[in-house]
């Protein structure tokens, strides 16, 4: 990809920096890390674009602007164990990568987990695990985390997902409601989930993230 690493600087200086990203490890690891590598052949052209790419159905690539702003809120801590759901590509993951010292990225599915474990080699992060499943179960074999990212929108987070939390934990996602999103953080306290509200953000909804539907009564 010709002059990969300028378009990744300028996407750093155009458009992570203006959105109030101060957190310089992710700065840096979005400076470093090759986004194209993570994307399919016939989408590396638009690997820097401040824009949600569809992978497929029900796979997305946030836009870098609104990565940085969750990883950010995320708070991540060089100690931290993280799960990052939804990032079908793993692009999230391997950033999380850079702050946290280790990082469960759950796929929907075996191709990914093995193209991202793949990724990761030839780019020598080795603190990434790839695992697949259903992305609304979370990955208890590996619970609790400090952090859980879920890299796309949801209508509910699924308590399967919360309950991995450790004391301490945070969760940061992208809620969707009547077709607005706004993120917020879920900070785990003594077994209550304290929320905080976060910035304006737009993110398709998740498979198996949508609110329960009320049981119908005749």
């Amino acid at each position: 990809m010709a002059d990969a690493a300028l378009q990744r600087k300028n996407m750093v200086e155009s458009q992570v920096r203006p959105s109030d990203v101060t957190d310089r490890r992710i700065t840096a690891a979005m400076t470093t890390i090759p986004r194209e590598a993570f994307l399919p052949e016939r989408l590396a052209k638009f690997a820097y674009s401040d824009e949600t790419l569809a992978i497929g159905p029900g796979r997305v690539m946030l836009p870098p602007s609104t990565l940085a702003k969750l990883v950010q809120l995320a708070e991540i801590d060089a100690g931290d164990k993280a799960l990052v759901v939804g990032g079908c590509c793993g692009y999230a993951a391997a950033v999380a990568a850079q702050l946290a010292d280790k990082v469960v990225a759950l796929l929907p599915d075996d191709a990914a987990a093995a193209a991202l474990s793949g990724t990761c080699v030839s780019l020598r992060i080795a603190n990434v695990s790839p695992v697949s499943g259903p992305l609304s179960a979370g990955w208890q074999a590996a619970a609790p985390y400090d952090v859980i990212i879920i890299e796309g929108g949801v209508e509910s987070v699924p308590e399967r997902i919360a309950a991995q939390l450790a004391e301490g934990g945070r969760l940061v996602a992208v809620e969707v409601e009547r077709g607005l999103g706004h993120a917020f953080m879920l900070r785990k306290t003594a077994d209550l989930l304290a929320r905080r509200e976060a910035f304006q953000a737009a993110a398709p909804l998740l498979p198996g993230f949508e609110a329960p539907k009320p049981a119908f009564v005749f």
